[in-house]
């Protein structure tokens, strides 16, 4: 079973939340996050109620404040667990909204979009096998956006504002 604790404070003080699954809404439970503990599985945690908002993937481990996972503030407000999983990553991006466009298909890790892929520019996703991380820059940097197996026609399914992507990466189980 999956567990991760959300604190208040830095270094894992104040007031707390222990869960367990899937959260939609974890206001009534703290007032700010300013460290996380995850003690088992791998997990999504967003800015916002219902999943929006900035995205951060946690892996097995502690945080001690939010710039350890990469935060851009203390507002944690929904989570999310990624489901295991050990089989094959295939995941096509289109340059273009709905499918159009420049399109590639990749299984691995790409820790420089830019290189590979035209200009970086993402409009439209199908995430075929595996889960993924897509980064704003290269070298798994800035903002993150989690895609579960499914379709994508336009950036703003995943959550970003922009096509711009800078590298992405498949969720897989850290050793």
């Amino acid at each position: 079973m999956s567990k991760i604790t959300f604190y208040e404070e830095k270094n894992f003080q104040g007031r707390h939340y222990d869960c367990t699954g899937d959260c939609a809404d974890m206001q009534s439970h703290f007032n700010r996050c300013n460290s996380i503990r995850v003690d088992s599985g791998s997990w999504v945690a967003y800015e916002k109620p219902n999943f929006s908002g900035y995205q951060y993937m946690l892996f097995k481990g502690e945080y001690p404040d939010f710039q350890h996972w990469a935060g851009f503030n203390d507002c944690i407000r929904s989570c999310r667990v990624v489901p295991a999983y050990t089989g094959n990553y295939r995941m096509k991006i289109f340059e273009r909204a709905d499918f159009g466009g420049q399109a590639m298909e990749l299984n691995e890790d790409c820790p420089d979009l830019r290189q590979r892929f035209h200009n970086g520019d993402i409009s439209s996703a199908n995430v075929m096998e595996g889960y993924w991380i897509l980064h704003e820059h290269p070298n798994y940097t800035g903002r993150q956006f989690f895609l579960r197996p499914g379709e994508y026609r336009r950036y703003i399914e995943w959550g970003s504002q922009s096509p711009t992507i800078g590298s992405l990466r498949r969720v897989t189980d850290p050793k």
